[in-house]
C-alpha cells in the first residue's frame, strides 16, 4: 500500500504543477472572466454551451482546480489509512488539504469580486499575492509529504550547524515568498501594458502615471537576484561539505542548476518582451526550484523526523 501511496503523492504533485501553471495561462490569455461573475457555474450552466475560446480556458482551468482538490481528499484519507497516527506524512497531506481549499476559496473570490482580466487595482494585487503565497505552501505541503512517504529520512548536516541553517533557510523562504508575490505583480503589469520594445517597458518602469504594478515590477528581478546568490551559496557549501549525504548534495546540485535556469530564462523575459510561452517556463522553473529548495531543507534539518526514525535531541551546546 505504501508503495501505491508514494507514486500516488508524486503524481498529485505532478497535476498540481500543471495546473498552477494553466492557471497561469488563464492570467495570460485575460481569461479569467471568461466564466463571467458566476462561480462555481460558467456562465450560468453547469457546462457551458457554444462558449468562447476565453471560456473554455477558464471552464477548463475550474475542472482541473475540481480534480485537483479530490485528489489531495483522497491523498490524506490515504495517508490516514497507511501511516501510523502523528506521522509526519499524515500532518503533511493534512496541510496540502488545508491549502488546496484555500486555493479553491481564493480563486472562488477572485471570480465573484471581479480580480480578473483587465481589472487594475491595487485590491487585485493584494488577492493575488494571498494566491501566490497559498500556492507556495500548497506546492510545500505536496513535495514534503511525497518526499517523506519515499525516503527514511535522517539529517545530513551536524548539529552545531542545524540553528544557523534553521535561520538560513527562514530567510530564504521569506526571499521566495518575496520574489513570487512581486513575479506575480510583474506578470499582471505585463498583461494589463504591452510595451512594444525594452525602451518604452523600461520608460513605462519609472513614469508615475504608469500602473502600480508596472512601477512594482522592476522590483522583482532584484530580489529574485540577491535570492539567487543566496540559494547558490547555500548549494555550494552544501555540495562541497564532506559531511552531507549523496542525496542532499544532489538536491543541492538540482537547485544551483535551477537557480542559473531560471536566471536566463528572467533576462530572456525581459529581453524578448515577456511572451506568453516563456512566462510560463519561467513560473514552472521557478516552481521546481521552490520545490527543490524545501526538499533540501528538509533533508538537511532535523524538524521532520518521524516517530520511527528519531532524531537525537539538541542539546544547550548544539544550539549555540
Amino acid at each position: 500500500m505504501k508503495t501505491y501511496f508514494r507514486s500516488y503523492a508524486w503524481a498529485v504533485l505532478v497535476f498540481h504543477l500543471a495546473a498552477v501553471v494553466w492557471g497561469a495561462f488563464v492570467r495570460a490569455s485575460g481569461s479569467g472572466a471568461g466564466c463571467g461573475e458566476r462561480w462555481p457555474l460558467c456562465n450560468g450552466q453547469i457546462v457551458p454551451r457554444a462558449p468562447l475560446t476565453a471560456t473554455l480556458i477558464e471552464f477548463s482551468h475550474r475542472l482541473t482546480s475540481g480534480v485537483a482538490l479530490v485528489s489531495v481528499v483522497v491523498l490524506a484519507i490515504w495517508a490516514y489509512r497507511v501511516f501510523p497516527k502523528g506521522h509526519v506524512v499524515q500532518r503533511g497531506a493534512m496541510l496540502a488539504l488545508v491549502c488546496t481549499i484555500m486555493e479553491c476559496a481564493i480563486g472562488a473570490a477572485l471570480v465573484l469580486l471581479r480580480m480578473v482580466a483587465t481589472n487594475t487595482s491595487f485590491s487585485r494585487g493584494l488577492w493575488l499575492a494571498a494566491h501566490l503565497t497559498n500556492t507556495l505552501f500548497l506546492l510545500a505541503a505536496l513535495s514534503v509529504t511525497a518526499w517523506l512517504a519515499t525516503t527514511n529520512y535522517r539529517s545530513s548536516f551536524p548539529y552545531p550547524q542545524l540553528q544557523h541553517l534553521r535561520q538560513v533557510f527562514a530567510l530564504s523562504t521569506v526571499g521566495f515568498v518575496v520574489a513570487a508575490i512581486l513575479g506575480g505583480f510583474a506578470a499582471l503589469g505585463d498583461t494589463l501594458v504591452v510595451s512594444t520594445s525594452l525602451t518604452e517597458s523600461i520608460r513605462a518602469d519609472f513614469s508615475p502615471f504608469s500602473n502600480i504594478f508596472v512601477r512594482l515590477r522592476i522590483l522583482h528581478p532584484i530580489v529574485a537576484a540577491v535570492l539567487a546568490v543566496c540559494l547558490l551559496v547555500i548549494a555550494i557549501r552544501v555540495t562541497a561539505s564532506n559531511r552531507n549525504t549523496t542525496v542532499a548534495k544532489r538536491l543541492s546540485a538540482t537547485v544551483g542548476v535551477l537557480v542559473i535556469l531560471q536566471c536566463t530564462f528572467g533576462i530572456a523575459n525581459i529581453a524578448l518582451k515577456t511572451p506568453t510561452w516563456l512566462q510560463l517556463l519561467h513560473l514552472l522553473t521557478a516552481d521546481l526550484l521552490w520545490i527543490g529548495f524545501v526538499l533540501l531543507a528538509v533533508e538537511s534539518s532535523p524538524w521532520a523526523c518521524t516517530s520511527a526514525l528519531e532524531c537525537p535531541p539538541l542539546t544547550p551546546q548544539h544550539a549555540i
